[in-house]
C-alpha cells in the first residue's frame, strides 16, 4: 500500500501558494500547471485545505493564500487534511487470517504494535518539518 498522491499535491500546492504569495495569484489553473495536474484535482485538493483550515480560497479568479503562517503548518497537518491514510491507519491488514494456523492465530499480536509503533514514527518526523522550512529550501 502506498500513501495518496494527494499528500504530494497538497504540499506542492501549499509550497505554489506560499512561494508565489505577493507574487502570482495562485488560482488552480496556476498551480495545476506547476503541479503539471487537472485544475479539477487542484481544487479538491483546495477544498481539503480550505477545510482543515490551512487555505483560504478566494471565488473566481482570486485564488488561494495561506490561512496560516509557514511556520505554523506542519507536514503532519498536511498529511492528515488531504485524508492521506483510507481508514486512518498507514498499513492496511488482510482480513481474516486463519485463526486456527499458528501465524494466522497470532498474527495481529505479533504486527499490530510493530506496525502502529512505524505509524507513529512517521507521524513524529512530518510533526517536525514545518512550510516554512520547506520553502526555506525552494530558495
Amino acid at each position: 500500500m502506498q500513501v495518496s498522491t494527494r499528500f504530494s499535491m497538497a504540499m506542492h500546492t501549499l509550497l505554489c501558494i506560499g512561494y508565489f504569495s505577493g507574487k502570482a495569484k495562485t488560482t488552480s489553473s496556476f498551480i495545476a500547471s506547476s503541479v503539471n495536474a487537472n485544475p479539477v484535482v487542484i481544487r479538491r485538493v483546495l477544498g481539503q485545505l480550505k477545510e482543515a483550515d490551512l487555505v483560504t480560497v478566494e471565488a473566481g479568479v482570486g485564488g488561494a493564500s495561506l490561512a496560516k503562517d509557514p511556520a505554523d503548518i506542519t507536514m503532519l497537518d498536511v498529511f492528515r487534511a488531504v485524508d492521506s491514510l483510507d481508514g486512518g491507519n498507514l498499513f492496511d491488514f488482510h482480513t481474516h487470517p486463519n485463526p486456527d494456523c499458528p501465524v494466522g492465530g497470532h498474527i495481529h499480536e505479533v504486527l499490530d504494535g510493530e506496525l502502529a509503533d512505524a505509524q507513529a514514527a512517521l507521524e513524529h518526523r512530518l510533526a517536525q518539518t514545518t512550510l516554512a522550512d520547506l520553502l526555506k529550501r525552494l530558495n
